[in-house]
């Protein structure tokens, strides 16, 4: 019995993680395609304001998309207080794109645009991505799980 509900158990966090990457991959292609979009026109050379603004529109499309689907059923009833909590985990996971990407672009010197693209939409996206995953099952969506969901 013990083997069959570990099995359960796994199959749901499976689920869980597939369907978090599919809303990451969504919202990547969101924040990469505007990231460009604005770096290549509006914010030309200001590759910081150009990633806080892509980010954010991302982020506010993924809590709409993670609370109704991937973490459906563990949302709170004080929905203000979650999506403060999911804006400042956001906040926590889009350091490490911000981060990479000031390393490269200001210390480090390299300013093209695919360097930009690399440290802030590959190896910042690595990382604030399994802060974000953590942060939202363990701080964010916190409510009760709802049977027949995966949690």
């Amino acid at each position: 019995m013990h083997l069959r509900i570990s099995r359960i158990a796994r199959a749901a966090w499976v689920e869980e993680v597939v369907k978090f990457c599919l809303v990451g991959g969504l919202n990547y292609v969101v924040d990469v395609a505007l990231f460009n979009a604005l770096l290549f026109t509006l914010l030309s050379g200001h590759p910081l304001p150009a990633k806080v603004i892509s980010v954010a529109v991302a982020t506010t499309m993924s809590w709409f998309i993670n609370r109704s689907w991937t973490f459906r059923g563990r949302g709170t009833d004080r929905k203000v207080r979650e999506l403060i909590n999911f804006a400042l985990v956001n906040v926590i996971g889009a350091a490490p794109a911000l981060c990479f990407l000031w390393l490269t672009h200001h210390v480090l010197g390299l300013t093209s645009a695919l360097a930009d693209n690399i440290s802030g939409n590959v190896a910042g996206l690595i990382v604030g991505s399994i802060v974000r995953y953590l942060c939202y099952k363990f701080v964010v969506f916190t409510g009760p799980t709802d049977a027949g969901t995966a949690r």
